[in-house]
């Protein structure tokens, strides 16, 4: 159906993008800091709420509030852990990163970025990471890529994801596409997608903080680009973290005039 808008509404919408464009050709980004410390630093237990170790291809789903930081470390070793997220409130709602990539200009995630989520608001800040070596681009693994390993019918994660969202009531026609992290994936000079080892550090650890109410999901099962010819993921501490007050020039929520506009869209939707 045609819908037919007055000069008033289409006047009214071009000085609203106009206004955007301007705010955001004039606002002078932050600089990012560097990687997080290493080795990672210890935590409180009195601010520990939850922690779960997820075995190599094995996948956890949570529910985390907003303000509460969930920690995702390598202290066993090597593995990449794919996560998925869907807003409490509505499960409609769910990351977006085509749009976290897009609103931010890179697909480089990590210490001072956000990750959307596909309605403008902002899903989780990224407070803490130690190598950066996050892929939002080719996501997780399936039946196919596994293919490779000879021998044995092994778990990946689009059939963990598909399971984890049909034990939390969803169907596997909710489920986003994977952020997977601690998969150094690279884009060469001919547009081809490389692992980049270089990246990543031993004991590597990301902090996830919480900016709505949440169901989290993960999948520790090898990225479909890692080289090694074994399947043998190593297991993931994901430790959930009670919340604190955060300061009002937190780097996350004022890097970026996209992260501004996001974190007042999760403000009117408060409201």
């Amino acid at each position: 159906m045609h819908i037919r808008r007055s000069s008033e509404e289409i006047a009214a919408n071009r000085a609203r993008y106009e206004d955007h464009q301007k705010k955001g050709l004039e606002f002078a980004p932050k600089a990012l800091p560097g990687f997080s410390v290493l080795p990672e630093p210890a935590i409180e237990e009195a601010q520990v709420l939850h922690r779960e170790v997820i075995p190599g291809g094995w996948y956890y789903a949570t529910k985390v509030r907003c303000g509460e930081t969930l920690r995702v470390s390598l202290k066993d070793g090597f593995s990449s852990v794919a996560l998925i997220a869907w807003s409490t409130a509505d499960t409609s709602e769910r990351l977006n990163l085509p749009d976290t990539v897009k609103m931010q200009w890179t697909t480089g995630l990590s210490k001072g970025r956000v990750i959307f989520s596909d309605m403008g608001r902002v899903m989780f800040s990224i407070t803490e990471d130690s190598s950066g070596a996050h892929d939002c681009l080719v996501g997780g693994s399936t039946a196919a890529t596994n293919a490779r390993y000879k021998g044995a019918l092994l778990r990946d994660t689009r059939d963990n994801f598909v399971k984890l969202a049909m034990k939390i009531g969803l169907d596997r026609r909710d489920i986003p596409a994977a952020l997977t992290l601690f998969a150094p994936v690279r884009v060469d000079t001919e547009g081809r997608f490389f692992w980049n080892p270089n990246l990543l550090n031993s004991g590597d650890y990301v902090d996830l903080r919480a900016e709505m109410d949440m169901i989290v999901g993960f999948s520790n099962c090898p990225h479909p680009l890692d080289p090694n010819p074994v399947y043998a993921p190593k297991p993931v501490t994901v430790t959930r973290l009670s919340a604190r007050p955060v300061e009002t020039d937190d780097l996350c929520r004022t890097a970026t005039a996209e992260a501004i506009r996001g974190f007042e869209n999760n403000a009117l939707a408060s409201l």
